[in-house]
C-alpha cells in the first residue's frame, strides 16, 4: 500500500511538472517576443523593474525562465546590474500570485480547460500555443486533485503518519529536502503545490510547512545558478544576487518559524493555504528588505565577480548553449547575445579605423583583418547555432525573430568586410601614396566614425528591445552623410575648375572614403526599416531618403 502511494504521488507531481512546462512554453512561444521586448523596456527604475519582473513570471509561472531570459540584456551590458535584480525580486513575488491562485478549491474547473485547449489546439495554428497553455492549466489542476486524493490515506493511517511525522520532524532538514525537490522541479511553483497539498491533508505539521516553504524559495534560486555561464563569471552576477537574497531571508526566517506559523494561522488557520501565505509573506518582505540594497549588492558582484577581460579564444562562441536549442525562445535570446559580442568586435574595429587615418601604423592593417576574422567565426556559429531549432517546433513569431537576429548579424559581417576591404585600403592609401588630407577632412572622417559607433548603438537597440524612437532616430540622421559627400564632390570640381589639381589625389581619397562610410551607414539604417514597417510607422518619403 505504502508503496502504491509512492508511485501514485511521483507520478502525479510529474504530472504536474508537465502542466506547468506546457503552460511556460505555450505562453513563450505565443507571446515571447512581445515578453522580450517589455522587459527591455521596463528596465529604466528599480520599481519599474520589479513591477515588470512580477508581471512576466505570473505569465511564465517560472523566475528561472525570467532570469535566463534577462541574462541577455544584462550579460550584453545593456542594462545595469541593479534593475536587474530588481526585476529578479518582482519574479519572486510573481510566482507567490500563481500559487495564491491556485490555493483555491478550483479542481472542478480542469476538465473545461482541457477541453477548451485541446479544442484550441486542434483548431488552427494561430490558436495552438493558447490551447498549449490551456491544457497546461488543466493537466496542473487535475494533479493538484489526485495529490490530495493520494495523500487522503496517509491521514487516515495512524501508523504511515507517525513515520511521516517522524521523518519530517526537523525543520532545517526538511527546508533542505524541499530545497533539493524545486532544485529537481526546475519550479518553485511546482514545489509549493505539492507542499500545500501536503500541508492540506494534515502530514505536514504547520512549522515543517513553513521550513519547506523556505527551501523551495532556496531550491528555485539555486537553478540559475547551475545553469550560468561558469565561462566568464560576470553572467552569475546577477543569479547569484537572487540566491543571496533568497538564502538571507531563509537565515533570518529560520529561527520564528512557529511564531510565523501561529501568527498566519490566527488570521487564515485554513492548514493547506497557509504554505501560500507564507510564500506570499516571504518574498514580499524580501522585497521591501532588499529593493534599498541593490546598488550596493551590485557593486559587491562586480568586485566579487569580475568579467574576464578576454575569452581565451575570442573567436569561439559563448552563450550558445546547445541545452538550451529544446526551448526556442531561450535559444533565440543566447543567439542575440552572441550577436551582440559581434557588435562589440565591430565596434572595436570602428575605433582602430579612426587612429589609422591620424596615425601611421602598418600593424593596425593586421589588427583589424584578425577582428574581422574573429566576427566572421561568430557569425559562422550563430547561423549553425540557429539551423540546429527544429522547424516544426518554431512559430511564426520564432520564425519572424530568427531572421531578424540572422539579418543583423549579416549586416555586421557585411560592415566588417567593407572596413577590413574598403576603408582599410583608403587609410593605406594616405600612406603608400603619401597623400595629406587637411585637418578639416580628418575631423569630418573622425567625426563620422564616431557618428557611425552611435549608430550602431541604435541599431543594437532596435535588435533588442524592438525600440521605435531608436528606429526614427537612425532614419533621421541619414542625409548627414549624403550632405557632406556632396559638398566634398562640389569643393573638388571647384578645385578642378581653377586649375588648383595638386590636391586632387588626396580629394579623391576623401571622397571615397566618404563614400565608404555611407555605404556602412546605410546597411545600419536598413535595421530600421523591418521594425517600423511592421508597426506601421514607415516614412512615406522612404524611396526619396534612402
Amino acid at each position: 500500500m505504502a508503496t502504491q502511494i509512492l508511485i501514485d504521488l511521483f507520478g502525479e507531481v510529474a504530472l504536474l511538472m508537465w502542466g506547468i512546462h506546457m503552460v511556460h512554453t505555450g505562453i513563450l512561444r505565443a507571446f515571447g517576443s512581445q515578453i522580450r521586448q517589455f522587459l527591455g523596456k521596463s528596465l529604466r527604475t528599480p520599481l519599474r523593474a520589479f513591477l515588470s519582473g512580477l508581471g512576466i513570471t505570473t505569465l511564465l509561472q517560472s523566475s528561472t525562465a525570467t532570469a535566463l531570459m534577462l541574462g541577455s540584456f544584462a550579460a550584453g551590458g545593456m542594462v545595469d546590474l541593479a534593475p536587474s535584480l530588481a526585476v529578479m525580486l518582482g519574479a519572486n513575488v510573481g510566482t507567490t500570485l500563481i500559487v495564491q491562485a491556485l490555493s483555491f478549491n478550483i479542481t472542478l474547473a480542469f476538465p473545461i480547460l482541457i477541453l477548451a485547449g485541446v479544442t484550441a489546439f486542434r483548431r488552427s495554428a494561430r490558436t495552438r500555443d493558447k490551447g498549449r497553455v490551456g491544457i497546461g492549466l488543466g493537466l496542473m489542476l487535475l494533479a493538484l486533485h489526485l495529490i490530495l486524493e493520494t495523500v487522503q490515506p496517509i491521514e487516515a493511517s495512524r501508523t504511515r503518519r507517525l513515520l511521516l511525522e517522524n521523518i519530517t520532524s526537523d525543520p532545517t532538514l526538511n527546508l533542505l529536502l524541499a530545497a533539493l525537490f524545486s532544485l529537481a522541479a526546475h519550479s518553485s511553483v511546482a514545489s509549493m503545490l505539492f507542499i500545500m497539498s501536503l500541508a492540506g491533508a494534515g502530514v505536514l505539521s504547520p512549522t515543517i510547512t513553513v521550513a519547506m516553504v523556505l527551501g523551495a524559495n532556496l531550491g528555485s534560486a539555486l537553478n540559475p545558478v547551475l545553469e550560468g555561464n561558469r565561462n566568464d563569471p560576470a553572467q552569475l552576477r546577477m543569479p547569484v544576487g537572487n540566491l543571496v537574497n533568497r538564502l538571507a531571508g531563509c537565515l533570518l526566517a529560520l529561527p520564528f518559524l512557529d511564531d510565523i506559523q501561529r501568527a498566519i494561522l490566527s488570521v487564515d488557520p485554513d492548514p493547506g493555504r497557509l504554505a501560500g501565505h507564507v510564500h506570499l509573506l516571504f518574498n514580499l518582505a524580501m522585497s521591501m528588505l532588499f529593493i534599498g540594497t541593490l546598488p550596493h549588492l551590485s557593486r559587491w558582484l562586480v568586485t566579487w565577480l569580475p568579467a574576464h577581460a578576454s575569452p581565451d579564444e575570442p573567436s569561439q562562441p559563448m552563450y550558445l548553449d546547445p541545452a538550451m536549442l529544446g526551448t526556442p525562445t531561450l535559444a533565440l535570446t543566447n543567439a542575440a547575445r552572441e550577436v551582440l559580442r559581434m557588435a562589440d568586435v565591430l565596434t572595436l574595429m570602428l575605433r582602430q579605423s579612426q587612429a589609422a587615418f591620424r596615425e601611421v601604423d602598418r600593424n593596425r592593417v593586421s589588427q583589424i583583418r584578425a577582428l574581422d576574422d574573429q566576427l566572421s567565426q561568430l557569425h559562422g556559429a550563430i547561423q549553425r547555432y540557429l539551423a540546429a531549432l527544429r522547424p516544426y517546433s518554431l512559430d511564426d513569431e520564432e520564425l519572424r525573430r530568427i531572421g531578424e537576429i540572422l539579418n543583423f548579424a549579416s549586416v555586421l559581417q557585411h560592415i566588417s568586410e567593407m572596413v577590413d576591404r574598403n576603408l582599410m585600403a583608403c587609410a593605406n592609401r594616405l600612406v603608400k601614396q603619401q597623400l595629406a588630407l587637411s585637418e578639416e577632412e580628418l575631423s569630418d572622417i573622425d567625426e563620422e566614425l564616431g557618428r557611425l559607433l552611435g549608430h550602431l548603438h541604435l541599431a543594437v537597440t532596435i535588435l533588442m528591445f524592438g525600440d521605435a524612437s531608436s528606429a526614427h532616430q537612425l532614419l533621421k540622421e541619414k542625409a548627414r552623410l549624403r550632405e557632406m559627400e556632396l559638398n566634398a564632390a562640389e569643393r573638388q570640381f571647384n578645385q578642378i575648375r581653377a586649375g588648383s589639381t595638386s590636391d586632387l589625389a588626396a580629394g579623391n581619397l576623401y571622397l571615397e572614403t566618404l563614400r565608404v562610410l555611407k555605404r556602412i551607414d546605410s546597411y545600419l539604417t536598413g535595421t530600421a526599416y523591418p521594425l517600423l514597417e511592421q508597426r506601421g510607422e514607415l516614412p512615406a518619403d522612404r524611396l526619396a531618403t534612402s
